[in-house]
């Protein structure tokens, strides 16, 4: 800790806490441009130089730390005419198109100008001739560009694409792809939101609007179980003000990072009327119905809806994904000693080793990979990936790669657990399990090798913040209560903070507030899910509801926070809530169930309008509230590893392409991926296959019809079946397991 001064304010200085850091987390104004709070800084602009008493010049206060007593001054005449001096050059090169480009009104270059009061030039330069170039999402002009590289920067450093740099040559500076003619990245557009000028917009939104004219919605992204914090920007389409439609999404790109599917996905509202004769359908349909379908699609209110009308009329409640998940959970805490587990992204952005097992992480959870990314740039993080198909999109940062087969996790989590649980003060049964354990069984049959388990212990050595991620993969395995018995062990006997990754958007809350049943009965409502009376927001259905742009509500999300969503867009037709009124579990609004959410399961009784949603200036997230983690009675229970099953023939693992995550992204216009069996060329060759064929694959209950596409950054034999375009009924077909064995047959076109 160090105490010092800035403009005469007493302040202290924690641990590796630059001047800078120190100034916003008091309030302290310091002009900075090229400045990102989530990468290290870039001081390309010097603007935000500060004096220190004693010490000849300026300082970057940047990526200056303070000393003991320092007395610091951050405006000054001398410094004013230095940052004048600076938005003039920044200005010389940079075209005074205000009036049509699209950040004027949130350009950080015009507020400069004006902030500095630059209202002559006296620099000049040559002009250059600068080409627009179109990267699919995204649009760069390089004569807006002021090369702060913050966009170079977040592209290596939060999302681990390192697809652009910096072309150095004087005034003929540019940013241009990196390796590779075309713009090669995952097209998240967080370059764009970090861009302080024009020079880097979205395709889609550029000359649609100006920033004055759109309204700012705060919510929480809907396709993955981060549920990132986001703004929808609305503006009317018509003159009467009557329609309203999103035009862009944005981010608070200080503290927070979305993924492209966030971004580019908003477009999938529900446009519907009330339709009385449909609902008066649906209530007799729920009359009859003895059981209620859903997906895990949906807010903690509306779980809390259908929990409230299983209590009253004894529906049978059927979410497989989440009672997979739950029964995971629930094997995991009786072991942990806890109801959740203990990590969170932040935990993970701050680990020096990292382990991640049964899932493609960079498309399950693209936040997680972010995370990863960044503890592996800012900690060096030794970052071990364990699964049966290498991740591409991952080169950048593993340090060790383990392939395993698939089916045989139970078995790898086994020998995890043997090697992080060794030399610790273990109970007897536990004990017995481990020395019992038969590794050479175990690494013969999931080709894992004695030499790769006894690397990841040597990784570990010295390291001092450890996260075990477990995904989608295991919940649904045939013998995923045992392997969640091992990850809680894990986490209850070593340092390890576990994560896990819930597989749809709000799957652990509806995992805590709903009672879930095995079974259907005989008359059965889906909503989002088929049924034989059915309610989506895919607008495919008997009865319109929401999506979840249209509603207010929460979500419970991968960091075990109750977040907010708000209403995007006016949803005109009926809603759950409706319906459970016409029954007789009356409530005005959904958003009346926040408050009611289960206190026993850590949720805590605040309304709705009482919950924060902002970061403050020090990045700290004010967004809804932790659920408790409550700790329970634990257990060293554990059963010995089962034969492990071998996957041989044609294998598919399905899995979504970069962007998409459910039908909800399908839907969007504003993505442009098509639905693909993609495969290696081992695989092709495997299965008789050359890229552009048509083919049929025969899953367990499901054929699905699909174009094969080679890819030269796939591996191995197993091949990648993407589903985000598949009906509510056919995705109830698939198996909850995601490997399966299948046909292959090509289909004439």
């Amino acid at each position: 800790m160090v105490n010092f001064f800035i403009d005469g304010k007493a302040v202290t200085a924690k641990k590796d806490e630059t001047i800078l850091q120190v100034a916003r987390r008091e309030g302290i104004y310091i002009p900075t441009m090229c400045y990102l709070t989530k990468v290290k800084p870039i001081a390309s602009c010097r603007m935000c130089i500060v004096e220190v008493e004693g010490v000849e010049g300026v300082i970057l206060s940047c990526q200056e730390k303070p000393t003991q007593g320092a007395k610091v001054t951050t405006n000054s005449p001398a410094l004013q005419k230095q940052r004048q001096n600076i938005v003039k050059l920044y200005d010389v090169n940079h075209p005074l198109q205000c009036g049509v480009c699209d950040k004027s009104g949130e350009c950080e270059l015009q507020n400069k100008t004006l902030e500095f009061n630059v209202s002559s030039q006296e620099f000049s330069a040559k002009d250059q001739k600068r080409e627009i170039k179109n990267w699919n999402y995204l649009q760069y002009d390089p004569a807006l560009c002021i090369l702060c590289e913050r966009c170079v920067h977040v592209c290596n450093e939060v999302i681990g694409d390192d697809a652009i740099e910096v072309e150095f040559g004087g005034y003929k500076s540019k940013i241009v792809t990196k390796n590779s003619d075309t713009l090669d990245c995952t097209f998240c557009g967080e370059c764009v939101a970090v861009c302080p000028v024009g020079a880097l917009v979205a395709s889609n939104f550029k000359y649609k609007a100006n920033a004055w004219e759109l309204k700012r919605i705060p919510s929480s992204c809907s396709h993955c179980s981060s549920a990132c914090s986001l703004f929808y920007e609305i503006k009317h389409q018509s003159s009467d003000n009557s329609a309203m439609s999103i035009y862009r999404v944005k981010n608070d790109y200080e503290f927070s990072t979305l993924c492209g599917g966030g971004r580019f996905g908003y477009d999938f509202q529900n446009d519907a009327d009330k339709d009385e004769t449909a609902f008066k359908a649906a209530i007799e349909a729920f009359r009859d119905a003895d059981t209620i379908r859903f997906s895990s699609f949906i807010s903690n209110e509306e779980a809390l809806i259908l929990q409230r009308l299983k209590e009253r009329f004894g529906y049978k409640l059927i979410n497989d994904d989440a009672k997979n998940f739950k029964e995971f959970l629930e094997a995991f805490s009786k072991r942990a000693g806890k109801r959740l587990y203990s990590g969170d992204l932040k935990k993970v952005e701050q680990s020096d080793a990292i382990i991640v097992v049964g899932t493609k992480i960079a498309t399950d959870n693209p936040a997680l990979r972010y995370k990863i990314t960044q503890a592996s740039k800012r900690a060096k993080a030794e970052v071990i990936y364990m699964h049966p198909i290498e991740d591409s999109l991952l080169k950048n940062v593993v340090t060790q790669f383990v392939k395993y087969e698939a089916g045989s996790e139970e078995g790898v989590l086994a020998l995890l657990a043997k090697v992080l649980l060794e030399e610790r003060s273990l109970g007897e049964e536990l004990q017995e399990f481990i020395d019992q354990l038969d590794e050479g069984y175990i690494c013969a049959e999931s080709s894992v090798g004695e030499e790769e388990i006894f690397s990841i212990a040597k990784r570990l050595k010295r390291k001092k913040s450890f996260s075990l991620i477990l995904g989608p993969d295991l919940y649904a395995h045939p013998r995923a209560k045992n392997i969640a018995a091992l990850a809680g062990l894990i986490q209850r006997y070593t340092d390890f903070d576990v994560v896990l990754i819930p597989s749809q958007t709000n799957t652990l809350g509806v995992s805590l507030i709903c009672d879930l049943d095995e079974n259907a009965g005989k008359s059965v409502i889906g909503y989002n899910a088929p049924g034989d009376f059915t309610l989506s927001a895919l607008g495919d259905g008997d009865l319109d509801m929401p999506a979840l742009n249209q509603q207010e509500g929460t979500f419970t999300n991968i960091d075990k926070r109750v977040v907010p969503i708000n209403v995007a867009l006016e949803f005109k037709g009926y809603c759950l809530n409706d319906i459970a009124s016409s029954l007789g579990i009356k409530k005005e609004y959904t958003i009346d169930y926040t408050k009611e959410l289960p206190t026993q399961k850590g949720y805590k009784a605040i309304a709705f309008d009482d919950l924060e949603n902002y970061f403050d200036n020090a990045g700290n997230e004010h967004r809804g509230y932790q659920i408790e983690n409550i700790p329970i009675e634990p257990s060293d229970e554990v059963e010995e590893v089962e034969e492990i099953e071998s996957f041989d023939g044609i294998v598919v693992y399905r899995c979504e392409p970069v962007l998409q995550f459910s039908a909800f992204t399908g839907k969007c216009k504003g993505l442009k991926d098509k639905a693909y069996l993609t495969g290696s060329n081992q695989f092709a060759i495997a299965a008789k296959l050359k890229d552009g064929d048509l083919v049929k694959i025969e899953l367990e209950n499901l054929t699905i019809q699909r174009e094969f596409k080679l890819d030269s950054d796939l591996k191995g034999t197993i091949a990648h079946l993407a589903t985000f375009d598949i009906s509510l009924s056919d995705n109830l077909l698939l198996s909850d397991y995601r490997y399966s064995k299948v046909k292959i047959q090509q289909v004439e076109r």
